[in-house]
Formats: structure tokens, sequence, C-alpha cells
């Protein structure tokens, strides 16, 4: 959509916000800047901003339609090619604002969407990727899907009143029950993979966090992984996982995720489960923060809703402050740490604090030498199953109205367990 080449000249894009009720200006200016970087790594350049105030998205055209009109005078003198809304748009409003201003009309999702196309390199991320375009598309087909070619049907499958739309849209709803089909086995295949790292025995941390937080260059950083790692959005979005020993030889996988984001589409979300699975199955949370952006705590509000999408937000978690080299007032470091207890301080990019990290890690995994044992009443059944979900069980029979379970569980799961425990 935005993929740039000497053959064709770089899309000129101008975004555009609304401020409605309940929405700050600071909110607003955040949101259009994060747009500008999502814009940029699309290969596009901004060149201008627009904002309307009203009270709520009017039905036609998201905007009023004499600042649409006014929008559009400028076009030719800035070159534009495309306009770029901040929030999505309804398959109506879409349709409306095209015919209006006679220019390509994005919304936040499409471009999100067109990055992670742009991004994905494994067959597992571009059936992804594909897949949540199509959902994303589906509602807004009008006659853009002739080119596909038909998965099933037939002769005697097409009834002589149907319109080509509707042959659109069963084609799309056949490549999207293919693909589900197809993602379905990745997730049994990712499964199969998880089940024989447990039988070693060793704990999985996840690294999540907001785009561009510096995931990658820790996962780089600890393990000399080659994982791509740029000053950009979604650098990277296929997960990799590699092992890594801590001072105190306990083995431990780590696993780079996909960056998160505010406004993350849902159907991005639905779409990557089984990348995101990774989270929801990590032993322990690597929550890596930008510790020099303007917003660090809605970033970490970002993630922590995402997480909670996923099932994964009670998970033990190490926050780590990340690119202290680029914060200007020491005193902000000491807040974010005292305020997370447990947390560490460090930059990637240089090394610093990464040995304090390691040990951190190495405190927060301590448990995983340990085996203990535990009888829980059959009427625990939410404890046992948390017991599966989040440990490691070695053992597991019945005696009587217990399970007798021996497992290496995380700390914050022993102290649940204490009153059944068993020397």
């Amino acid at each position: 959509m935005f993929e740039t080449s000497p053959k064709r000249k770089q899309e000129r894009a101008i975004l555009i916000g609304l401020e409605q009720d309940g929405v700050s200006k600071w909110d607003l200016r955040d949101s259009l800047d994060e747009l500008r970087e999502l814009a940029s790594s699309a290969g596009a350049t901004v060149v201008d901003t627009v904002t309307q105030k009203l009270q709520k998205p009017t039905a036609p055209y998201y905007i009023g339609k004499g600042k649409a009109e006014l929008i559009k005078e400028s076009f030719a003198e800035r070159q534009v090619t495309s306009v770029i809304f901040d929030n999505e748009l309804s398959p109506a409003q879409g349709r409306n604002l095209e015919n209006l201003l006679s220019r390509k009309v994005l919304d936040r999702t499409q471009l999100i969407l067109d990055i992670f196309a742009q991004r994905a390199r494994s067959r597992e991320g571009r059936l992804q990727i594909e897949l949540a375009q199509l959902q994303y598309l589906l509602p807004r087909l009008t006659r853009m899907w002739t080119h596909l070619s038909r998965q099933t049907g037939g002769i005697g499958t097409r009834g002589p009143g149907e319109t080509q739309l509707e042959v659109d849209r069963r084609r799309v709803q056949e490549r999207i029950a293919r693909l589900e089909r197809e993602l379905e086995g990745v997730r049994k295949s990712r499964a199969i993979q998880r089940e024989g790292r447990k039988r070693h025995q060793w704990p999985v941390a996840s690294v999540v966090g907001y785009t561009n937080a510096g995931k990658s260059t820790l996962l780089n950083l600890l393990t000399g992984a080659d994982v791509l790692a740029a000053d950009k959005l979604f650098a990277t979005l296929d997960p990799t996982t590699r092992s890594f020993t801590l001072p105190n030889k306990q083995r431990v996988l780590l696993t780079d995720t996909v960056g998160f984001l505010r406004k993350l589409p849902h159907t991005l979300i639905e779409s990557f489960k089984a990348t995101l699975e990774e989270v929801t199955e990590a032993d322990l949370l690597i929550h890596v923060v930008d510790l020099s952006h303007a917003r660090v705590d809605d970033n970490i509000e970002a993630v922590n809703a995402v997480t909670k999408e996923l099932g994964a937000f009670n998970k033990q978690t190490l926050m780590v402050f990340n690119k202290i080299d680029a914060v200007e007032n020491p005193e902000l470091i000491s807040a974010y740490r005292n305020r997370f207890r447990g947390s560490v301080a460090i930059s990637a990019r240089s090394g610093e604090g990464v040995s304090t990290l390691v040990q951190a890690l190495q405190d927060q995994l301590a448990s995983w030498r340990l085996r203990s044992r535990f009888r829980v009443p059959v009427s625990e059944s939410s404890l046992i199953a948390e017991v599966h979900r989040t440990g490691h069980v070695l053992d597991l029979h019945y005696e009587g109205d217990s399970a007798v379970i021996l497992a290496h569980v995380p700390p914050a799961l022993q102290v649940k367990l204490g009153p059944f425990a068993i020397d």
C-alpha cells in the first residue's frame, strides 16, 4: 500500500483527527503523533495534520462535509495522494470520503495492517496478516474482490439471481475459512513445541512491551540472537525464542513477541492469537518500557490492556525500564523504580544495567529450581487449574478427595498454595 521503490513516487499523506467530547487536546495530539510515526513506518511522507472539534463523528463523512471539502482544496498544491484518519472509519464513511475526496482514504486500522503486511516474513506471519486484512475488509466490499480466485464452489453453487458483490463476498469468506484452518494447524504445532519445551522443565519468559520499546534489542543483547532491531514501529512481527543461561546455571527460554499499541485493532489480536499464545503460555512476562517516551504511563496501560484481553495480566511480571541513556532527568528513573517494586532500569543499546536485570531475572525464577509438593482438595478446582496453567506439573495423583501435586510453581502461586504445602 505504501511500499516505495525507485519507480514509484512516495505517498504524500494528510492526517486527520477528531477532537471529541471526552478526548483532551493532549490525548489527540499524542495519538496523531503516533499516527505520524505509523505513516512514516509505512513509507509515507506526512504533509499536514488536520483536526476538527465535534461532539461525535458524523455518520456520512466522520468529519463535517464542509471540512472535507476544504481539505480537498489543498490536495493539488501539496500533491496529496492519501488521507489517513486517526480512528476506524465505517464502511459507509470510507466509501463517501473516497467519492468526495477522490483520493485514497485509510484509517488507523488499515495503516497498521499495511505495516504488518510489509514486515511479515514467515509463512505464519503472512497467513495471520492476510486473515486480519480480509476480516477487516469483508464488510467493506464494493466490487473490489473480483481478482480473487474461488477456493471452492463450482457448477451448481451460484444461483441465477446472485450479484457480483455476493460472489466476491463468498470468495473472501471461503478464503478466510481456509486461512483459519491453516492457522489452527500452526496453533497446534506451536502447542506441540511448547510441550516439548516443558519436558525440559525450563521456564519460559515472554518479552512484551509497547512497539519500539527495545524488546528485540534486549533479546539480541542477552542471547546473541540476530533479530531485526530498528528505531521504528513494528520492526519485527515473527516471534523468536532463544535459550539463555543465568549465572546460577538455570536455563530460561526468552521469547520476543510482536509489539503492542494503543488502539491495536481487535481483528489483529484475533488473527495473531497463534503468536500471542506465547504470552499466555509464558511462566514470566518481561515488560519492557521505553522510559524516554513522553507517555510512559499510557504505554504501560496499553500493554496491560492487551495482556488482559489475552488472559495473561496476572502473570508474574518483571518490569524493565529501558532507554535510560535517553532520559534527561535521573529522578524520573528513581520515581518509576520506586513505583514498581522489583523493577530494573537499563539501556539495552549500551548494556548499562543489564547485569542488574540478569540478577533480577534469576531472583524471579529462583522457585523453578525447587520442587514443591501440595495436597489440594478437589473442591479447589480453580487452584488446581492454575497450577497446570502457570506451573510445571511433574507428578499428579489423587488420594481420596485431594490432588497430590509435585510441581515447579512461580512465587505468587506458591503463596496461594501455602496452606496446602507438604514437606
